[in-house]
This record gives C-alpha cells, structure tokens and sequence, in this order.
C-alpha cells in the first residue's frame, strides 16, 4: 500500500503542533490511515559572540541559539485527503514536504 510522508519543520513550535493537529483531523475525517505526528530531534543552531568590538575591557560574550522543530506525519493514500490537505494554509516559517512512498 503506497503512503504519503508529510516531513515538517519550523522554529515555531505552536505553528507547528497546529498545523499537525489540522492534518490528523482531515486524515481522519476522510478515514486514511494516519502515523504520528513523529517528533524527530530539534537541531540547536548556536553562535556565541563576543560583545565588545575592540580588544579592550573585560571578556564578555552573547550566546545566540535557533532551534528547528521537525515532525513526520505518515498517511495511507486517500485521495480526498491529500487534496484537502494541499489547500491547507502553510503558515509563514513553516517549511513542508510531501513525499509519496510504496
């Protein structure tokens, strides 16, 4: 049975625990088989920088960190729903990708 992968991720975590949510209850609506959403690891972009442009005073340094949240969402094909779920509104900073597996 083929399968579509829904591989999202965003440094919003609301937006996108929301728009997960929103693609299980359509799934669900139109009886595809729904897995996940599957948390995979947050990636923790870091870059500490140091405050004083010249050599001069004390050391001190500003850390600065981004996290990326990902989620996979595994639905049966079901035509309906995966029509109804490319009409959803992808919130701006949330990057997706649908990918159709065997």
């Amino acid at each position: 049975m083929q399968k579509a992968r829904i591989a999202l991720s965003s440094t919003d975590i609301n937006k996108l625990n929301d728009l997960t949510a929103e693609i299980r209850e359509i799934s669900e609506k139109f009886g595809a088989s729904v897995r996940g959403p599957i948390p995979l690891p947050t990636k923790k972009l870091k870059i500490t920088t140091r405050k004083s442009p010249c050599a001069d005073g004390r050391e001190t340094y500003e850390k600065w960190e981004m996290r990326v949240h990902k989620r996979l969402v595994d639905i049966g094909v079901n035509e309906r729903a995966l029509r109804r779920i490319m009409r959803i509104p992808i919130p701006s900073g949330v990057h997706i990708e649908i990918e159709l597996k065997d």
